[in-house]
């Protein structure tokens, strides 16, 4: 437990009343200047690359104070939706509107969605998927997952960053594969956040452990094996999750 030791990002668990009341206006905030900004755009009054009203603006138009607008805009800052230049303003991003339209990304961010979350999701959607893609893979889908197989295992000494991304691009080619738009889309979504997860999981990682595991599962996407496929992405999340966990316990923060 060792409640003496957690630090300020560990806060709400043992915030005041007030302070949560406080914490959650932010939130609520940051979702109302998402939807101000999703209409804004759809409304035509703001293009992406735009500047924003002035703070000032902002928070008379939103019922607030300055310092409220000025910790929402560092949040979707963080989310790519902003970006400020000092002394002039605060502009959209060029795509901010995409990034506007991956509520999951927002869910994350904002309202604190834990990778062990992320990894349940995976579980339910990613065992099907590898099965789909056994079923569905063109010669152009297995040649990419033998590419993105080589690239790990030709770079001995890539650290956790650059195993990460090594790894998403495994499994994109496997969403892709799969054939089923809706959850390439859904998973597409998720990019920062499971990049941030899986560089965890690689720093963690046993030597040749995820190697091991995605030329087996390549392998059998290769060859058909649909139950093959499924059993072995299954085993493979399940992996990568008990690797976050075990992070969590030896790091309480």
């Amino acid at each position: 437990m060792n409640e003496s030791k957690a630090p300020t990002r560990k806060a709400p668990a043992v915030k005041t009343a007030a302070n949560n009341g406080h914490a959650a206006k932010e939130k609520d905030l940051t979702h109302t200047l998402v939807s101000g900004l999703k209409e804004m755009i759809s409304s035509g009054a703001l293009q992406p690359g735009s500047k924003l009203p002035p703070e000032r603006e902002l928070a008379r138009q939103f019922g607030v104070n300055r310092a409220s607008v000025r910790q929402a805009l560092k949040a979707l800052d963080v989310m790519g939706i902003v970006y400020q230049r000092v002394g002039d303003g605060t502009y959209l991003t060029q795509d901010a509107s995409t990034t506007l339209r991956a509520p999951l990304d927002f869910l994350i961010l904002v309202d604190g969605i834990t990778f062990q979350e992320l990894f349940e999701a995976r579980r339910i959607v990613e065992p099907e998927l590898a099965a789909r893609a056994a079923s569905r893979r063109s010669e152009e889908d297995v040649e990419a997952l033998e590419k993105a197989l080589f690239e790990m295992k030709a770079r001995p000494e890539i650290d956790a960053d650059e195993l990460a991304a090594c790894d998403l691009k495994f499994h994109e080619i496997i969403w892709h594969a799969s054939g089923n738009r809706v959850c390439q889309r859904m998973f597409s979504s998720l990019h920062s956040a499971l990049s941030r997860s899986l560089a965890v999981t690689s720093a963690l990682r046993d030597e040749g452990a995820p190697i091991t595991a995605h030329q087996q599962i390549f392998e059998a996407i290769r060859d058909g094996d649909r139950e093959h496929a499924r059993s072995l992405m299954h085993e493979h999340l399940m992996h990568g999750e008990r690797t976050i966990l075990k992070s969590v316990r030896q790091n309480p923060e």
